[in-house]
């Protein structure tokens, strides 16, 4: 007890000796630098200011609600992390749900590591330190390494090295980015995983990947049929299908592709001038034959 009681202490010394214009720290080789920079100090929470370069954008506010009720118990266990601005002046780098936590239930100082950093080291700082966690979403994982490729101009070896992840990981991470925008938005709110977003993401065009992203939330599909229900889209398509949609009579051509979506599978379709013709729908597994009868007789159990 006695310990923590001297620890908090000499914190608070050391935020009377950032407030002392006299021993204005900006850089490491400034007197008193190495009694602040790295340590613990317990800092105004007013003297705090968010990081532009956070790469969380959505904050739960029922966990927000968790995490102060938590801090209101038992204190901050882990500090926050800032980089000095100017005099007095202070960023956040990493922390902000503590941070925000705090001020929600009215805390005026908040214990915090503090760091010298210009942007460029307080983005890496930031997004590095913020990749370990383990509540950021997917999309904010993988937007996060975007980040790193696009204005640190780390490559994905280096990256692999900086967050100690292994390059594949980081590849199929920023390959969910090539998802639609409303299939990120359902992963990031929690109704996609993020193995129905790597099934998905094998789909190239927006209106397929969109038509099966509905058909997993309407039949709560799981990963793996959904997996299936890609494979079977991307199958070539049976022998009996013309190879040219011209050959196709008009009023069966220009309704091939809603059929398509709508089934969500290549189906075969020959048909005459006359008007005479045949569907053909392809299934591979009992699954997939139960998914096509509940579409075909409308069946929404």
């Amino acid at each position: 007890m006695a310990k923590a009681t001297k620890k908090q202490a000499l914190g608070r010394g050391l935020s009377a000796l950032l407030k002392d214009p006299e021993n204005d720290i900006q850089s490491v080789g400034d007197k008193n630098a190495d009694k602040v920079i790295g340590n613990v100090v317990e800092l105004e929470i007013d003297a705090i200011e968010v990081n532009p370069f956070q790469p969380r954008t959505q904050f739960n506010d029922e966990a927000l609600k968790e995490l102060a009720s938590s801090i209101r118990e038992l204190g901050i266990i882990q500090p926050i992390t800032v980089r000095k601005l100017d005099f007095n002046t202070f960023q956040l780098v990493s922390g902000e749900r503590r941070y925000r936590a705090s001020k929600l239930i009215g805390l005026k100082t908040i214990p915090a590591y503090i760091r010298i950093a210009n942007d460029q080291e307080s983005l890496e700082m930031a997004l590095v330190e913020n990749i370990q966690r383990q509540d950021l979403d997917p999309i904010e994982i993988a937007l996060s390494y975007q980040r790193l490729i696009d204005d640190i101009q780390l490559t994905q070896e280096k990256m692999s090295e900086r967050v100690g992840k292994k390059r594949s990981t980081i590849t199929n991470y920023l390959r969910l980015l090539k998802l639609d925008p409303i299939i990120q938005t359902g992963m990031r709110d929690g109704f996609l995983s993020m193995g129905h977003g790597r099934a998905l993401v094998n789909v190239e065009k927006g209106k397929e990947q969109l038509a099966l992203y509905e058909r997993i939330l309407a039949e709560k599909l799981s990963v793996r049929e959904t997996e299936q229900l890609v494979k079977q889209l991307k199958a070539p398509t049976t022998k009996a299908a013309p190879t040219n949609n011209a050959e196709l009579p008009n009023f069966v051509s220009k309704h091939i592709d809603s059929i398509k979506k709508h089934l969500a599978v290549k189906v075969a379709i020959t048909a005459s001038q006359t008007g005479k013709g045949k569907i053909v729908i392809p299934f591979h597994s009992k699954e997939e034959f139960q998914r096509l009868k509940k579409i075909l007789s409308g069946d929404k159990e």
